[in-house]
Protein backbone atom coordinates (compact mmCIF):
# COMPACT_ATOMS: atom_id res chain seq x y z
CA UNK A 1 0.00 0.00 0.00
CA UNK A 2 1.47 3.37 -0.90
CA UNK A 3 0.92 6.53 1.33
CA UNK A 4 -0.48 9.47 -0.60
CA UNK A 5 1.16 12.90 0.31
CA UNK A 6 0.92 16.38 -0.94
CA UNK A 7 4.49 18.22 -1.06
CA UNK A 8 5.06 21.80 -2.20
CA UNK A 9 1.95 21.65 -3.96
CA UNK A 10 2.52 18.38 -6.04
CA UNK A 11 1.14 15.29 -5.50
CA UNK A 12 3.39 12.48 -4.76
CA UNK A 13 2.94 8.42 -4.02
CA UNK A 14 5.89 6.93 -1.80
CA UNK A 15 6.04 3.82 -0.35
CA UNK A 16 5.83 3.88 3.57
CA UNK A 17 8.98 3.42 4.68
CA UNK A 18 10.39 2.88 8.07
CA UNK A 19 12.64 5.66 9.67
CA UNK A 20 16.46 5.48 8.78
CA UNK A 21 18.16 4.38 12.34
CA UNK A 22 20.55 6.97 12.68
CA UNK A 23 23.45 7.39 16.00
CA UNK A 24 22.61 10.25 18.48
CA UNK A 25 25.12 13.26 17.85
CA UNK A 26 26.16 15.47 20.66
CA UNK A 27 23.99 18.44 19.14
CA UNK A 28 20.94 16.30 19.69
CA UNK A 29 21.55 14.90 23.20
CA UNK A 30 22.61 18.97 23.73
CA UNK A 31 19.27 20.66 22.31
CA UNK A 32 16.37 17.83 21.68
CA UNK A 33 13.53 18.34 25.17
CA UNK A 34 12.39 15.15 23.98
CA UNK A 35 15.83 13.69 25.92
CA UNK A 36 15.73 15.74 28.37
CA UNK A 37 15.02 14.25 31.99
CA UNK A 38 15.29 15.89 35.73
CA UNK A 39 18.45 13.59 36.04
CA UNK A 40 19.79 14.66 32.49
CA UNK A 41 20.67 18.28 33.42
CA UNK A 42 21.95 17.14 37.20
CA UNK A 43 24.13 13.99 35.21
CA UNK A 44 24.86 14.99 31.90
CA UNK A 45 24.60 18.90 31.05
CA UNK A 46 26.84 20.39 33.20
CA UNK A 47 29.52 18.13 32.07
CA UNK A 48 28.86 18.90 28.79
CA UNK A 49 29.54 22.48 29.34
CA UNK A 50 33.41 21.60 29.61
CA UNK A 51 33.34 19.61 26.66
CA UNK A 52 31.87 22.33 24.76
CA UNK A 53 34.85 24.76 26.37
CA UNK A 54 37.11 21.66 25.40
CA UNK A 55 36.14 22.06 21.79
CA UNK A 56 36.72 26.01 22.31
CA UNK A 57 40.14 25.76 23.45
CA UNK A 58 41.39 22.94 21.24
CA UNK A 59 39.95 25.52 17.94
CA UNK A 60 41.75 29.13 19.47
CA UNK A 61 44.84 26.58 20.00
CA UNK A 62 45.01 25.09 16.39
CA UNK A 63 44.11 28.02 14.57
CA UNK A 64 45.71 30.92 16.66
CA UNK A 65 48.56 30.89 14.02
CA UNK A 66 46.55 31.19 11.23
CA UNK A 67 46.63 34.78 10.15
CA UNK A 68 43.94 36.12 7.62
CA UNK A 69 41.53 33.17 6.32
CA UNK A 70 39.18 33.33 3.89
CA UNK A 71 35.86 31.08 4.22
CA UNK A 72 34.46 29.19 1.28
CA UNK A 73 31.12 27.65 1.96
CA UNK A 74 29.14 25.61 -0.80
CA UNK A 75 27.27 22.84 -1.59
CA UNK A 76 29.02 19.48 -0.60
CA UNK A 77 26.80 18.15 -3.68
CA UNK A 78 28.97 18.80 -6.45
CA UNK A 79 30.96 16.97 -8.52
CA UNK A 80 35.24 17.59 -9.44
CA UNK A 81 33.59 17.79 -13.25
CA UNK A 82 31.11 20.57 -12.05
CA UNK A 83 32.37 23.99 -13.48
CA UNK A 84 31.42 25.20 -9.92
CA UNK A 85 34.20 22.47 -8.57
CA UNK A 86 36.83 24.15 -11.02
CA UNK A 87 35.81 27.64 -10.34
CA UNK A 88 36.34 27.20 -6.66
CA UNK A 89 39.64 25.57 -6.92
CA UNK A 90 40.93 28.80 -8.96
CA UNK A 91 39.50 31.28 -6.34
CA UNK A 92 41.31 29.48 -3.50
CA UNK A 93 44.30 29.18 -5.62
CA UNK A 94 44.25 33.04 -6.63
CA UNK A 95 43.04 33.90 -2.29
CA UNK A 96 46.13 31.36 -1.49
CA UNK A 97 48.72 32.94 -3.58
CA UNK A 98 47.19 36.65 -2.47
CA UNK A 99 48.38 35.60 1.64
CA UNK A 100 45.07 34.28 2.21
CA UNK A 101 44.71 30.80 4.30
CA UNK A 102 41.12 29.48 3.41
CA UNK A 103 39.22 27.23 5.99
CA UNK A 104 36.29 25.23 4.70
CA UNK A 105 33.76 22.91 6.27
CA UNK A 106 36.46 20.01 5.44
CA UNK A 107 34.07 17.68 3.26
CA UNK A 108 34.03 16.68 -0.36
CA UNK A 109 32.81 19.43 -3.11
CA UNK A 110 33.13 22.70 -2.93
CA UNK A 111 34.52 22.15 0.49
CA UNK A 112 37.12 19.79 -0.88
CA UNK A 113 38.10 22.40 -4.05
CA UNK A 114 38.30 24.95 -1.75
CA UNK A 115 41.11 23.13 -0.26
CA UNK A 116 42.17 21.83 -3.55
CA UNK A 117 42.99 25.55 -4.56
CA UNK A 118 44.88 25.97 -1.45
CA UNK A 119 47.36 23.16 -2.15
CA UNK A 120 48.20 24.18 -5.13
CA UNK A 121 48.56 27.32 -3.61
CA UNK A 122 51.18 26.66 -1.15
CA UNK A 123 48.54 27.82 1.69
CA UNK A 124 47.43 26.82 4.73
CA UNK A 125 44.26 24.76 4.06
CA UNK A 126 41.99 24.49 6.76
CA UNK A 127 39.20 21.70 7.53
CA UNK A 128 36.60 22.12 10.33
CA UNK A 129 34.65 19.07 9.83
CA UNK A 130 31.22 17.85 11.84
CA UNK A 131 29.56 15.25 13.38
CA UNK A 132 26.82 14.21 11.77
CA UNK A 133 24.52 11.30 12.34
CA UNK A 134 25.66 9.65 8.88
CA UNK A 135 29.37 10.04 8.56
CA UNK A 136 31.03 12.85 6.66
CA UNK A 137 34.89 12.02 6.09
CA UNK A 138 37.59 15.09 5.65
CA UNK A 139 38.93 15.31 2.27
CA UNK A 140 42.07 14.52 1.64
CA UNK A 141 43.75 18.55 0.94
CA UNK A 142 43.01 20.20 4.43
CA UNK A 143 46.46 20.00 6.27
CA UNK A 144 44.74 21.46 9.41
CA UNK A 145 42.15 19.36 10.20
CA UNK A 146 39.39 19.91 13.28
CA UNK A 147 36.56 17.86 14.40
CA UNK A 148 33.73 18.98 16.04
CA UNK A 149 30.61 17.84 17.87
CA UNK A 150 28.73 21.05 17.92
CA UNK A 151 27.84 23.12 15.13
CA UNK A 152 27.63 26.35 17.14
CA UNK A 153 31.59 26.02 18.37
CA UNK A 154 32.37 25.17 14.44
CA UNK A 155 30.17 28.63 13.38
CA UNK A 156 32.44 30.92 15.55
CA UNK A 157 35.96 29.01 14.07
CA UNK A 158 34.65 29.81 10.56
CA UNK A 159 34.22 33.73 11.64
CA UNK A 160 36.33 34.25 14.47
CA UNK A 161 39.62 33.65 11.90
CA UNK A 162 38.44 34.58 8.62
CA UNK A 163 38.48 38.56 6.77
CA UNK A 164 36.12 37.50 4.20
CA UNK A 165 33.34 34.52 3.06
CA UNK A 166 33.24 32.83 0.08
CA UNK A 167 29.50 31.51 -0.75
CA UNK A 168 29.38 29.35 -3.59
CA UNK A 169 26.10 28.02 -4.78
CA UNK A 170 25.09 25.67 -1.86
CA UNK A 171 21.68 24.15 0.45
CA UNK A 172 20.93 24.75 3.70
CA UNK A 173 24.04 24.62 5.56
CA UNK A 174 25.55 27.40 2.61
CA UNK A 175 22.24 29.64 3.60
CA UNK A 176 22.77 29.25 7.01
CA UNK A 177 26.24 30.69 7.39
CA UNK A 178 25.40 33.34 4.68
CA UNK A 179 22.30 34.81 6.89
CA UNK A 180 24.28 34.61 9.70
CA UNK A 181 27.39 36.43 8.46
CA UNK A 182 24.90 39.35 7.59
CA UNK A 183 23.08 39.30 10.65
CA UNK A 184 26.62 39.66 12.52
CA UNK A 185 27.39 42.18 10.00
CA UNK A 186 24.27 44.31 10.22
CA UNK A 187 24.67 44.18 14.35
CA UNK A 188 28.49 45.29 14.38
CA UNK A 189 29.13 42.23 15.71
CA UNK A 190 31.91 42.36 12.90
CA UNK A 191 33.33 44.68 10.45
CA UNK A 192 34.88 45.50 7.04
CA UNK A 193 33.44 41.62 6.52
CA UNK A 194 33.01 41.04 2.62
CA UNK A 195 30.63 38.77 2.06
CA UNK A 196 30.85 37.54 -1.66
CA UNK A 197 28.03 35.36 -3.42
CA UNK A 198 29.72 33.59 -6.59
CA UNK A 199 27.61 32.86 -9.28
CA UNK A 200 25.07 35.28 -10.23
CA UNK A 201 22.49 33.21 -11.86
CA UNK A 202 22.68 30.82 -8.47
CA UNK A 203 21.83 33.67 -6.42
CA UNK A 204 19.63 35.76 -8.69
CA UNK A 205 16.18 34.29 -7.29
CA UNK A 206 17.44 34.85 -3.38
CA UNK A 207 18.16 38.35 -4.10
CA UNK A 208 15.04 39.05 -6.07
CA UNK A 209 12.93 37.64 -3.49
CA UNK A 210 14.76 39.92 -0.70
CA UNK A 211 14.41 42.97 -2.31
CA UNK A 212 10.88 42.61 -3.86
CA UNK A 213 9.67 41.15 -0.53
CA UNK A 214 11.74 41.25 2.54
CA UNK A 215 12.68 45.16 1.34
CA UNK A 216 9.62 46.25 0.11
CA UNK A 217 7.92 44.97 3.00
CA UNK A 218 10.21 46.82 5.70
CA UNK A 219 11.42 43.98 7.22
CA UNK A 220 15.17 44.99 5.90
CA UNK A 221 16.45 48.34 4.93
CA UNK A 222 18.50 48.97 0.85
CA UNK A 223 21.75 49.35 2.55
CA UNK A 224 21.35 45.77 3.83
CA UNK A 225 21.90 44.13 0.31
CA UNK A 226 24.95 46.25 0.22
CA UNK A 227 26.55 43.86 2.72
CA UNK A 228 26.96 41.20 -0.03
CA UNK A 229 27.99 41.31 -3.52
CA UNK A 230 27.47 38.74 -6.71
CA UNK A 231 30.22 37.80 -8.69
CA UNK A 232 31.53 35.18 -11.23
CA UNK A 233 35.18 35.80 -11.39
CA UNK A 234 38.33 34.13 -9.29
CA UNK A 235 40.05 37.48 -9.81
CA UNK A 236 37.69 39.41 -9.01
CA UNK A 237 36.93 37.23 -5.90
CA UNK A 238 40.65 37.84 -4.79
CA UNK A 239 40.36 41.69 -5.47
CA UNK A 240 37.82 42.26 -3.43
CA UNK A 241 39.05 40.53 -0.22
CA UNK A 242 42.66 42.10 -1.34
CA UNK A 243 41.09 45.27 -1.24
CA UNK A 244 39.09 45.33 1.90
CA UNK A 245 42.42 44.98 3.31
CA UNK A 246 44.20 47.80 1.90
CA UNK A 247 41.50 50.21 2.54
CA UNK A 248 39.85 49.95 5.46
CA UNK A 249 37.06 52.74 4.55
CA UNK A 250 36.08 51.02 0.98
CA UNK A 251 33.98 48.14 2.47
CA UNK A 252 33.57 49.52 5.84
CA UNK A 253 31.81 52.60 4.33
CA UNK A 254 29.37 49.64 2.31
CA UNK A 255 28.76 48.36 6.08
CA UNK A 256 27.81 51.64 7.83
CA UNK A 257 24.47 52.21 6.18
CA UNK A 258 23.06 49.13 7.37
CA UNK A 259 24.11 49.82 11.00
CA UNK A 260 22.69 53.19 10.71
CA UNK A 261 19.35 51.88 9.96
CA UNK A 262 19.57 48.94 12.15
CA UNK A 263 20.44 51.14 15.35
CA UNK A 264 17.77 53.60 13.82
CA UNK A 265 15.16 50.60 14.17
CA UNK A 266 16.90 49.02 17.54
CA UNK A 267 17.19 51.85 19.72
CA UNK A 268 15.14 52.84 22.87
CA UNK A 269 12.13 55.39 21.66
CA UNK A 270 10.95 58.15 23.18
CA UNK A 271 7.13 57.36 24.51
CA UNK A 272 4.80 60.01 24.21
Amino acid sequence: MAERRIVSGQNHTAAIRPPVRQRVTEDEKLINVRRHTPESFTQGDPWRVLRIMAEFVAGFEALADLGCAVTIFGSARVDADDPMYTATVETARLLGEAGFSIITGGGPGIMEAGNKGAVAAGARSVGLNIELPFEQHLNPYTDTALEFRYFFVRKMMFVKYACAFVIFPGGFGTVDELFEALVLIQTGKIRNFPIILFGSDYWRGLLDWMRNTMLADGKIAAHDLDLMVTSDSPEEVRDIVVRSLRDDQWWAAREEGARAETRRHLSPRTVR
